[in-house]
């Protein structure tokens, strides 16, 4: 089954993260009853992989600002089919920041997420895309703060920041969660 990789990567992870199981059965459930979980096209939501990218000495993350949440965000996308979920986080952390020193810190997701995205309209107020889940694996991913990151097509900016800048720009929880897990990896 191509899905069972993502499976043992979960239980691995709920291992690690016992409190967080809810958020582990509510993917788990996910990828055991849609064959298609890895497609965007999947509903009521799909896998997408992300990579919470910090500096060699984790004193500074890199965050993309998103073009269609207007928000900052960790890069990150979707599987679009791939199964190996830190592959696309990287894929995706390349594609987003420009970055090419990108190292995966470890094969067990920093973390895991299930989030909403919003409807999209037009201009005429067409649906463009229905609301739908985005069922997040999240890696931690080191890089050197001495490379110059790039904007990319699907950002308005991306830039590296210290904890007091990344905490004046961001109140959301499963972001902020992400740098205190990094704190404490390893």
């Amino acid at each position: 089954m191509h899905r069972q990789p993502l499976l043992d990567l979960l239980t691995q992870y709920e291992q690690q993260y016992s409190e967080e199981s809810a958020v582990v059965a509510q993917i788990r459930a996910l990828v055991e009853n849609a064959e298609d979980c890895f497609d965007r096209t999947c509903r009521p939501g799909h896998i997408t992989g992300s990579a919470w990218v910090m500096s060699t000495d984790r004193s500074r993350c890199l965050l993309v600002h998103h073009g269609k949440l207007v928000k900052w965000l960790q890069p990150g996308g979707h599987a679009d089919g791939d199964t190996d979920v830190a592959r696309v986080a990287m894929k995706e952390a390349a594609e987003e920041t420009g970055l090419r020193s990108l190292m995966l810190a470890d094969l067990l997701p920093l973390d895991v997420d299930v989030h909403v995205i919003p409807e999209r309209c037009d201009v005429q107020g067409q649906l463009i895309e229905d609301a739908h889940e985005h069922h997040d694996i999240r890696f931690l991913v080191l890089a050197s703060e001495k490379e110059a990151p790039t904007v990319s097509h699907e950002s308005r900016d991306v830039r590296w920041f210290t904890e007091a800048e990344f905490r004046e720009i961001t109140q959301e929880e499963s972001v902020l969660r992400l740098w205190r897990k990094a704190a404490a990896w390893g």
